[in-house]
């Protein structure tokens, strides 16, 4: 009796971000990895498209497919979240030497860490967080992320981009949002209490 094994493969950014923040190494030559520009101009070329409509970005997605939904000519929620979350990450980490994806930084705590960076009004950005916030559906929810990481890219802050697949995809179950907001109101308003921290903290 032989036992098949399911690879799992990484989301992209993790695939070329080390747990310790930094580029992976290639095994051969000892070199940093870092993700192609072409790659990047590929996830980009997903804003504002459904998911498989950007043929580039099909090598780069790493969601398993609902064999079920796909008969359907339908996709997961799982693969969604990955398609809105490979755009994002390829416009922030668009020209950019250092990962912009880092482990442990969730959004709330990204966005009170730009916040703090006083590059933005602080005001105009409470607007803008206050908008996602109350996005009704997950269209609406990509289009101020993109806004917002445009604004973390311009301050050279990452952010976790596997927690925030994870975010999107619980944006499609109303039932969830309420969650989900809860942790970016926790992680962003928490300026209130502490005391600045730098950017890139």
């Amino acid at each position: 009796m032989t036992t098949e094994q399911t690879v799992t493969r990484l989301p992209y950014w993790e695939q070329y971000v080390a747990p310790t923040h930094n580029w992976r190494l290639d095994p051969r030559t000892g070199l940093e990895r870092r993700p192609p520009g072409e790659d990047l101009a590929a996830m980009r070329s997903g804003l504002s498209r459904p998911v498989m409509d950007s043929p580039k970005m099909w090598p780069h997605y790493s969601c398993e497919v609902n064999d079920a939904l796909a008969l359907r000519d339908e996709v997961s929620d799982e693969q969604k979240a990955e398609h809105a979350a490979l755009a994002l990450f390829g416009v922030h980490q668009q020209s950019q030497t250092r990962p912009m994806h880092r482990q442990g930084i969730k959004l709330g705590h990204a966005l009170r860490l730009l916040r703090q960076s006083v590059k933005f009004s602080e005001e105009a950005l409470d607007r803008r967080v206050a908008a996602l916030a109350g996005a009704t559906s997950v269209p609406a929810l990509v289009v101020h992320l993109r806004g917002l990481v445009t604004q973390l890219r311009a301050v050279g802050q990452p952010l976790d981009y596997t927690h925030l697949m994870a975010d999107i995809q619980a944006w499609h179950s109303t039932e969830r949002r309420a969650e989900v907001r809860l942790k970016w109101a926790l992680g962003y308003q928490s300026w209130k209490q502490e005391k600045p921290e730098p950017p890139n903290a």
